[in-house]
């Protein structure tokens, strides 16, 4: 039996969120090599080191939502969760009905920006809990109270 891939997509409104993310980030690590090289004698920086991981962090910010968004994906079946991440590495997980305990709904500021939340599937797992990060926040809204519901009629304790 071969483990597919799950069939649902993140937004791709996802994209402008990570890529968002990621050049505030870059901008902050070049920020503060401006301001800490001049200001310490204890960390030289020279400008093209500056312009370096600025282009760096350019290219992050450009090349890291296109990847996340062609790797990231998720599923909701009767009886399971699925989702599949990873970098270097995919990792797909599944979670069936019968153990998950929790199901949580979060939207941080950039998300709440553009208008997407994350649904957390807390189980019974030593794995820790599956997230489904970058969905509409309606379409998280109803995920959350579909799982919430299809968990409540599997029979058992979640453990």
């Amino acid at each position: 039996m071969q483990l597919r891939e799950p069939s649902e997509r993140v937004s791709p409104r996802a994209r402008l969120m990570w890529g968002t993310a990621a050049a505030l980030e870059g901008a902050m690590l070049v920020a503060l090599l401006v301001v800490v090289g001049p200001v310490t004698d204890w960390l030289p920086i020279h400008v093209w080191a500056v312009v370096l991981v600025g282009l760096v962090a350019a290219a992050y910010a450009v090349g890291m939502p296109v990847w996340r968004y062609r790797v990231h994906r998720w599923e909701v079946t009767d009886t399971a969760v699925y989702t599949q991440t990873g970098w270097w590495v995919r990792e797909r997980r599944i979670a069936p009905m019968s153990r998950i305990q929790t199901v949580d709904h979060a939207e941080g500021f950039l998300a709440q920006v553009f208008g997407l939340a994350t649904v957390t599937v807390t189980t019974a797992s030593a794995a820790g809990a599956l997230e489904i990060v970058g969905l509409e926040r309606q379409r998280a809204l109803a995920l959350v109270a579909q799982l919430t519901i299809q968990a409540d009629t599997v029979p058992g304790d979640a453990t």
